[in-house]
């Protein structure tokens, strides 16, 4: 898999060159999405050579971290550029993403080849017990948005943004109580077998991996802001909207790798991995990218809300709630893989469908 990655590496200067000579746009959105692919790949490469050399401990918080940075950077674009419901469309739709897509694909592929599959699900149960908390990130916000326009609709923007800004810090401080929770007081109680097993493949130094990862962050900065200038041409000659682009194309853009990485473990009868990559990347989204985004926001003169739309807001709720579903019995089978791909699809579909604004 990392080799025809690594192939698609050629459309990083392929979107060098469209930016520099002022090309056509779409083919620099194209150019860009496909170049962040293999970058992000790089960065998840990186990162785990950095956690198998820094210990546990280390390499849990860096994992916890670089685990969403690419799709990080990208939304910080989007948001610098003033594109607010792209960026909580992403937010939303990385969510939607790992709880459906790559859980699903996970959950089916690995029930093919197997009948049934077994994880930890006191892990998984933590894990899908923090999820309901992004449910409330999201409706809190917009039915105080929804209410507060009926008392006092010239300041409800204001008083979206304190808000958000508020339930920001909150969510961070959750997730730092998460971390200290998973990493240190209960390390044990919700480690696995797997996580025991050496690193897999060549090991690089150091400085080899501190190396990598910097020129493939700078890398991926440069890719997201061709991506976000791009956008509106993109959008336009390809008939689709922005909140399409925000809740299903760029999530599936910023984690591709990671995703791959889930479904394999699970097709080699490595649940309890495939279950952390995919549950404990939705943890991060909505703990930790979603407030960082929401503070980065405001230090840069962009304020951001968590107001969604109703349709967003069903659609993670409805996630949340299969997820908590599947995880109680610590077993999985390929037709739960199916259901989710199907509540997937249809929400795809509905987004595909969604009137422009």
């Amino acid at each position: 898999m990392s080799k025809w990655l690594n192939v698609m590496l050629v459309f990083v200067p392929i979107a060098i060159y469209l930016e520099v000579t002022h090309g056509s746009q779409t083919l620099l959105f194209v150019s860009a999405a496909l170049a962040i692919l293999p970058l992000a790949g790089i960065m998840g490469q990186a990162t785990e050579q950095l956690a198998v050399k820094l210990g546990s401990t280390v390499g849990g918080l860096l994992n916890a971290t670089f685990g969403n940075a690419t799709e990080l950077i990208i939304a910080f674009f989007a948001l610098s550029a003033g594109k607010f419901e792209v960026v909580k469309a992403s937010i939303v739709g990385s969510i939607l993403g790992n709880l459906l897509l790559v859980l699903g694909l996970a959950l089916l592929l690995g029930g093919l080849k197997f009948k049934e599959q077994q994880f930890n699900v006191k892990s998984a149960g933590t894990v899908a017990s923090l999820l309901t908390i992004s449910v409330l990130a999201l409706l809190i916000p917009t039915i105080f948005d929804f209410t507060a326009r009926a008392v006092a609709p010239n300041q409800v923007a204001a008083l979206d943004v304190r808000l958000g800004d508020a339930a920001a810090v909150v969510l961070i401080l959750i997730y730092l109580a998460y971390l200290l929770f998973s990493l240190r007081t209960h390390r044990e109680l919700l480690s696995s077998a797997d996580s025991h097993e050496e690193h897999e493949g060549p090991h690089w130094s150091t400085p080899l991996a501190v190396g990598v990862l910097l020129a493939a962050t700078v890398a991926v900065a440069f890719m997201s802001e061709f991506l976000v200038s791009s956008l509106d041409a993109a959008t336009a000659s390809l008939g689709l909207s922005e909140f399409f682009v925000g809740l299903i194309l760029i999530p599936i853009i910023g984690n591709a790798a990671e995703h791959a990485a889930a479904v394999l473990f699970a097709m080699k009868n490595r649940m309890e991995l495939a279950m952390t990559i995919a549950l404990g990347s939705t943890v991060q989204v909505a703990l930790l990218v979603a407030p960082l985004l929401v503070l980065a926001g405001w230090i840069i003169g962009q304020p951001l809300d968590l107001v969604v739309t109703p349709l967003e807001l069903a659609a993670v709720a409805g996630a949340v709630l299969i997820a908590n579903s599947i995880v109680r019995d610590g077993e999985t089978n390929w037709l739960e893989g199916v259901m989710l791909l199907s509540v997937y699809a249809i929400l795809g579909f509905a987004v595909f469908y969604f009137p422009a604004a």
